[in-house]
C-alpha cells in the first residue's frame, strides 16, 4: 500500500509510469493489415476503402458508409452534404470537441449553442427546442463520453419545425439506444478513429447514411468534388473527370483503410471491456460523496469511449485543478472533457459570452476524465482507483 502523503506533497505515487486516460491497442493483426498495404499496389483509392466502408455499414446496421481522412473531416463533409450554406444555424451542445460547431463555421453556417442535461452531459431537447427558429438547418446531438444522446426526445422537440438530425458519434461507435445501433439513429452519423477511440486507425473517420444520395454527394466532397477517382478512371480506361462542386481532399488512405478494418474487428471485445472498467469505477465510487460518475439511462448501452466523473466542490477544500494536479503526481493520466466550445477565445471573439449555458458551464468546473481503454488491465484500474480515493480522502472538507 502507498503512503497515504500525497506524491504531489512529496509522498509516493501509487504508480511508477504515467496511466494514460485512453490509448489504442494494437495486435499483429493490425500490423498484418497494413503491411499486406504496404506490399500491393494500392496505397490510397484502393479496394481497402470500399472493403471497410462495407464492413463498418454492416456495423452499424446503416446502408451506407463513406470514410474519410478524420473525424473533423467527417462533421464537415456530413453537413455539407446536408445542404447546410451561409447563414444557416446548427444547434450543437456546449460541451463538446470545438470540431462539432467549426464544422459549421467551414460551411458560412452559424453554430447555436444548446445547454445540456445535468446527469449525463447529452445536449439538451429542452433548450435545443428553446434555441429552434426558422434559419435552423440542423441539430447535430453528440454522444458523450459514449452514451447515445436521447433521440426521441430531441424529435419530439423539432414538432412543427423542417431540419435535420445528424450525429456526431464519434464518441459511441457500438453502443446502441432502445436497441437501436450508434450510427443508424438519425439521417447520418459521423465518427472518428483517432488512436483513443473504440476503432484506432491513427488518423481516419467515417460517416454513415441511409440514403444513397446522401452518400453519394459525401464522395464527391471528399475527392475535390470530382466525380471519380483513379480507381475508377483506370478500370474505365479513360483519364477524363468532372469536378461538380467545390470539395476537399478528405480521402482515407488503403494503409489507414487496412488498419480501421482490422480494429473494427475487435470492435465487440473492445466495448465490452470498456463497459467492464465502467461498472468497476461505478462500484469503487458509489459510496463516495465526492464524486459523481455520469449517469447512463436505462435504454441504452453506453460505449465509454471516456469515463467522466463530476466532483462534489462543496464535499473538498480545493477545485478541480488541485485535484487534476495532485492525480497527475500520482501517475494518474487524468484529462477534462470539455471546456464548454462558446468559452474558447476564437469563439468569444465572434461574439459568445459566458453564462449563456449554466448547466455546462458548472460542469465543466467540476468534470474529470479517468483512465479508460480496452488495453487497461485490472491492476492500472486498481491503482487509478486507489490515487483517486487517495486524493479525494487528503482535500476532503
Amino acid at each position: 500500500m502507498t503512503s497515504a502523503k500525497l506524491a504531489i506533497n512529496g509522498g509516493d505515487p501509487v504508480r511508477k509510469g504515467m496511466l494514460p486516460y485512453g490509448r489504442q491497442v494494437i495486435d499483429e493483426s493490425d500490423i498484418s493489415a497494413v503491411e499486406s498495404v504496404l506490399r500491393s499496389d494500392w496505397l490510397t483509392t484502393g479496394p481497402q476503402i470500399a472493403k471497410f466502408e462495407t464492413a463498418f455499414a454492416h456495423a452499424t446496421d446503416s446502408k451506407h458508409a463513406v470514410a474519410v481522412s478524420n473525424g473533423t473531416a467527417a462533421l464537415h463533409t456530413m453537413l455539407a452534404a446536408a445542404g447546410i450554406g451561409p447563414g444557416d444555424e446548427v444547434i450543437v451542445p456546449a460541451i463538446t470537441f470545438a470540431a462539432t460547431a467549426n464544422a459549421a463555421l467551414y460551411l458560412g453556417a452559424i453554430p447555436v449553442f444548446a445547454d445540456v442535461d445535468p446527469d449525463s452531459l447529452l445536449i439538451s431537447p429542452a433548450d435545443v427546442r428553446a434555441k429552434l427558429n426558422v434559419r435552423t438547418k440542423a441539430v447535430v446531438p453528440v454522444d458523450f463520453a459514449g452514451q447515445p444522446a436521447d433521440y426521441d426526445a430531441i424529435e419530439s422537440a423539432l414538432a412543427g419545425y423542417k431540419c435535420a438530425v445528424m450525429s456526431d458519434a464519434c464518441h459511441a461507435l457500438g453502443g446502441t439506444y432502445h436497441g437501436r445501433t450508434v450510427g443508424s439513429l438519425s439521417e447520418a452519423s459521423s465518427f472518428s478513429f483517432h488512436p483513443v477511440k473504440h476503432v484506432a486507425a491513427g488518423e481516419g473517420g467515417a460517416v454513415t447514411t441511409d440514403d444513397p444520395s446522401v452518400a453519394e454527394a459525401m464522395r464527391v466532397f471528399r475527392s475535390h468534388g470530382i466525380t471519380s477517382d483513379h480507381a475508377q478512371r483506370r478500370r474505365k480506361g479513360t483519364w477524363e473527370y468532372e469536378m461538380v462542386r467545390l470539395g476537399f481532399n478528405y480521402r482515407l488512405s488503403d494503409i489507414h483503410a487496412a488498419l480501421a478494418g482490422s480494429q473494427l474487428t475487435k470492435l465487440g471485445r473492445s466495448v465490452a471491456r470498456r463497459q467492464e472498467l465502467a461498472v468497476r469505477y461505478d462500484s469503487a465510487f458509489s459510496g463516495v460523496d465526492a464524486v459523481e460518475p455520469l449517469t447512463t439511462a436505462p435504454e441504452v448501452s453506453n460505449a465509454y469511449h471516456i469515463y467522466v466523473v463530476q466532483l462534489r466542490l462543496d464535499k473538498l477544500d480545493v477545485d478541480r485543478g488541485q485535484v487534476f494536479a495532485a492525480l497527475r503526481a500520482e501517475n494518474i493520466g487524468v484529462n477534462v472533457h470539455y471546456m464548454p466550445v462558446p468559452w474558447h477565445p476564437y469563439y468569444r471573439d465572434l461574439g459568445y459570452e459566458p453564462g449563456s449555458w449554466p448547466v455546462a458551464e458548472a460542469a465543466y468546473e467540476r468534470m474529470l476524465t479517468l483512465p479508460l481503454h480496452a488495453g487497461m488491465t485490472d491492476q492500472d484500474q486498481e491503482q487509478a482507483i486507489e490515487a483517486m480515493l487517495k486524493v479525494i480522502s487528503a482535500y476532503s472538507a
